[in-house]
């Protein structure tokens, strides 16, 4: 019974925190609350059985791609956000509950018509195991991805400062500071 309620408890963490990070007014909370659901995700993990996925996903996903984030809103100075009317925030609405109820009736669909899960063999992995085939069978791969992953992220920085310096900055502003005697107004 107490397991059933923290998984019950995980699980609404999971649903506040993914909905905060959908209608969050400000970007950097947003990211931040997205760190948050990846934590609780690693927690979800645990419960299910899974350390190793947990700790893949607290050190991949939580550390890094939310660090990587945040570096590139700070580096294009987009902190508050894309501003979009409410007119187009609503005539989006329909179409992603939809799509969204289609992938769900799928999901429901392809869960309950499978017959039998395949097994996962007789021998079990361990992560020595697994960490020894990365990096030795597998290095050239993750290398390849690991370069793959930089340039995309070099560019897509390279990209938004390109966009950010065309913009012509308000009067009385000094690179992020803004004048003194120009705020105090």
């Amino acid at each position: 019974m107490l397991e059933l309620i923290g998984f019950a408890v995980v699980c609404a963490v999971l649903a506040v925190t993914a909905i905060y990070v959908v209608n969050g007014k400000n970007l950097v909370h947003s990211v931040l609350m997205l760190a948050g659901l990846l934590f609780t995700t690693a927690v979800l993990f645990v419960l299910l059985g899974a350390p190793f996925l947990a700790g893949i996903q607290v050190m991949l996903y939580a550390g890094g791609v939310v660090t990587l984030m945040l570096f590139a809103i700070m580096l294009t100075r987009r902190s508050s956000g894309v501003a979009i009317s409410n007119e187009t925030i609503r005539a989006r609405r329909l179409p992603a509950a939809l799509l969204c109820g289609g992938l769900f009736a799928l999901l429901v669909w392809a869960i309950a018509n499978t017959n039998e899960f395949p097994s996962g063999g007789d021998t079990a992995l361990s992560t020595r195991d697994l960490g020894t085939s990365l990096f030795t069978e597998q290095v050239l791969s993750f290398e390849v991805l690991g370069v793959l992953l930089l340039a995309a992220t070099i560019g897509a920085i390279v990209l938004a400062r390109k966009r950010d310096h065309g913009e012509p900055e308000p009067a009385g502003t000094i690179g992020f500071v803004r004048r003194r005697e120009e705020t105090s107004r």
